[in-house]
C-alpha cells in the first residue's frame, strides 16, 4: 500500500519506516494540500491541521484510507469519505495517564508554590519564607468527567487520600463503588470541592461549562484545574472568580484562544479578525500573567510515551484495515 503521511517530527518518521516496512511511505513535513499529496497514493496518515477536503480526495482518486493520529476528526471530511467507500480511523485513546499526570503537576506546582520558590533561588534567595504550601490529603477533589481521564485522575487522587466527588451527565454503573468516589450534579461539587478538574469534551453543550452563574456557587478559595479544553471556561468568569477571591488559583494547559496566542504576529493579518475573539485574547494574557495563575501551552498529552501510543494505534489502524477488519473507524 502507498502511503503519504504528514506533519511527522523526524524520529517519528524513523518510527514508522520501521515498523511500516512493508508499504510504501512518502513523507512530507507540511500540511496535506492538493500540491503536495500523490495522485496514486492508496492511503492518508495525517494529523490535526491537514484538512482531508474533497479537492485532495479527488487529486488522490485511489485513496481508500485515511488514518488521523489524532483523538479528533473534525479536519476529515468523513461525509465525503463515506460517499467514496473510504475507510476513516482515528486514535481514540493515547493520553489518559498522561494527561492525568499533568493534571497533578499543576495541582501540586500550585499546592507546594513551587513556581514562585523556583524563581526565588533562582535569584539568589535561598529561603521559604511566604512559600507555604497545603496538602492534598483530606481535601475534596471534584472531578468534571468520568471519562478515561477523569478515571486516572480519580485513581489518583486516591493515592493522596483525597475524598472524590465526580460530575457527568452519563454515570457509568458501577463505577463510584469501584474507584471509591462520589457521583454528584455540578452545583454540589462546586460548592464542596476544595479543587476542581476538567475531563469532559468541549461541544455545544460543554461550551462556558463553568461561568458567571455557576462560580458564584463555587467552595471560596477553589483551585481550578483545566487540562481538557479551554472553551469549558468561561475566561472573563474566571477572572472574576479570581479577583473577588471565590477562586485562589487556577492551573490552565488550555485557553479558548491559544490557536491565537501560540502566533500572536497573526493579529497583524486581515484575515485574523474574522477567526479570533480580540476581547478573550486579551482576556487570556490577563489570566497568563496574573500571580495566582500558572499556564502551559496545550502539553498534557505530550510525553514520548503517549507519541508513541499514537503512532502504535496508527500501525495497527493500517495493519486492521488490510486484514478487512477496520478498527477505530469513525463513520
Amino acid at each position: 500500500m502507498k502511503l503519504a503521511v504528514y506533519e511527522c517530527e523526524e524520529w517519528q518518521e524513523e518510527y514508522l519506516r520501521e515498523r511500516l516496512q512493508d508499504h510504501e511511505l512518502v513523507f512530507v513535513s507540511d500540511k496535506i494540500s492538493e500540491d503536495n499529496v500523490p495522485a496514486d497514493a492508496e492511503g492518508l496518515i495525517v494529523f490535526i491541521w491537514s484538512h482531508v477536503t474533497p479537492q485532495i480526495l479527488d487529486k488522490a482518486s485511489r485513496v481508500r484510507f485515511v488514518a488521523t493520529m489524532s483523538t479528533g476528526f473534525d479536519h476529515i471530511d468523513v461525509d465525503e469519505c463515506k460517499k467514496r467507500d473510504i475507510v476513516v480511523s482515528s486514535v481514540p485513546f493515547y493520553g489518559e495517564n498522561t494527561v492525568a499526570e499533568h493534571t497533578f503537576a499543576l495541582i501540586l506546582t500550585l499546592s507546594r508554590n513551587i513556581l514562585p520558590a523556583v524563581q526565588r533561588v533562582r535569584a539568589g534567595l535561598f529561603s521559604p519564607q511566604g512559600l507555604r504550601g497545603w496538602d492534598l490529603k483530606g481535601k475534596t477533589l471534584g472531578v468534571i468527567g468520568s471519562g478515561s481521564i477523569g478515571q486516572h485522575v480519580i485513581k489518583m487522587a486516591r493515592g493522596f487520600e483525597m475524598p472524590i466527588l465526580a460530575y457527568d451527565p452519563y454515570p457509568k454503573d458501577g463505577l463510584d463503588a469501584e474507584l471509591g468516589f462520589t457521583y454528584t450534579n455540578l452545583d454540589h461539587l462546586l460548592a464542596h470541592s476544595h479543587i476542581i478538574t476538567l475531563h469532559c469534551p468541549y461541544n455545544e453543550h460543554t461550551h462556558h461549562l463553568l461561568n458567571d452563574r455557576n462560580l458564584a456557587v463555587i467552595r471560596r478559595g477553589a483551585v481550578i484545574i483545566n487540562t481538557a479544553r479551554g472553551g469549558l471556561i468561561d475566561s472573563a468568569a474566571l477572572l472574576r472568580a479570581l479577583q473577588d477571591g471565590r477562586v485562589s488559583a487556577a492551573g490552565l494547559d488550555v485557553l479558548e484562544e491559544e490557536a491565537s496566542i501560540r502566533e500572536e504576529y497573526q493579529v497583524l493579518h486581515p484575515s485574523f479578525h474574522a477567526t479570533s475573539d480580540l476581547h478573550k485574547l486579551v482576556l487570556e494574557h490577563v489570566l497568563i500573567h496574573h500571580p495566582r495563575v500558572i499556564v502551559t501551552p496545550h502539553n498534557a498529552f505530550n510525553s514520548i510515551e503517549a507519541l508513541e501510543r499514537i503512532l502504535d494505534t496508527t500501525i495497527e489502524n493500517v495493519h486492521a484495515f488490510l486484514r478487512g477488519q477496520p478498527i477505530n473507524t469513525v463513520q
